[in-house]
């Protein structure tokens, strides 16, 4: 079923009203009266419609009922990653928002090929990614693409939440399933994984000092694309999100 995110969802007699890209995109659908379609208010709420009709610079559609979207984690998860090079942000972003995760917060870090200067330039087109995900895998919300240069500012940020985890490849590390073991009870969780080359001694040494779990997720070395999904899709797991 097409699914639509509206800011503001208004009532006008069990009416919705749908202009600009989104009545645009309903009309390059070829979507036709009668035909069902999902509008999302972005806060968790979806209204399930009939389109009534598609016109050139608006659409109508139908409530046909009101419930909760279903598709919610009920942990908000913050996935951040250390600043890959190429399109590799790409599938990080649109494959986290698939898995559940709330925002997807990019950073550099000692180890980083990719330069920063070019982050605040894709925010724009990352945040689009990461829609088209969320319409595409029945989301509730939009999940925010966010970007932070500094690692300290990553740690107190990943630190504010109940279960913060940095994945690292070697050293004095907990097992992952140690670290989840109470995680159907928390509401907030933060997942910090590398770059390409991974974290120095001293970012692993300082996010521990900062109370952040430091984890390992086996024998296998992850690329910096893969690490983050794996560590999302065993929290909302062990979370109960993927009953």
């Amino acid at each position: 079923m097409p699914r639509f995110f509206m800011a503001e969802v208004k009532d006008y007699n069990g009416k919705v009203l749908i202009t600009g890209r989104d009545a645009e995109h309903i009309r390059v659908l070829r979507l036709r009266a009668g035909e069902k379609i999902t509008i999302c208010d972005g806060k968790g709420t979806d209204y399930n419609c009939s389109l009534v009709r598609s016109d050139k610079d608006e659409a109508e559609a139908e409530i046909v009922e009101v419930v909760a979207c279903r598709a919610e984690p009920t942990v908000f998860t913050s996935v951040l990653c250390g600043l890959p090079k190429g399109d590799k942000t790409d599938f990080i972003i649109q494959k986290s928002v698939e898995a559940g995760a709330s925002e997807i917060v990019f950073f550099y870090s000692e180890r980083c090929v990719a330069k920063p200067e070019t982050a605040d330039k894709k925010l724009e087109r990352w945040q689009r990614i990461a829609e088209e995900a969320a319409k595409q895998s029945g989301r509730g919300m939009i999940p925010q693409v966010k970007w932070i240069k500094k690692f300290s500012e990553v740690l107190s940020y990943a630190a504010e939440s109940e279960l913060p985890l940095l994945m690292y490849e070697t050293g004095e590390r907990e097992k992952f399933r140690s670290a989840l073991e109470n995680s159907r009870n928390v509401k907030t969780a933060a997942i910090i994984t590398g770059p390409e080359g991974g974290f120095e001694k001293s970012e692993a040494e300082a996010a521990k000092a900062c109370g952040i779990h430091i984890c390992s997720m086996g024998e296998r070395i992850l690329r910096c694309e893969t690490a983050p999904i794996v560590a999302l899709t065993a929290l909302m797991y062990e979370s109960g999100n993927l009953d």
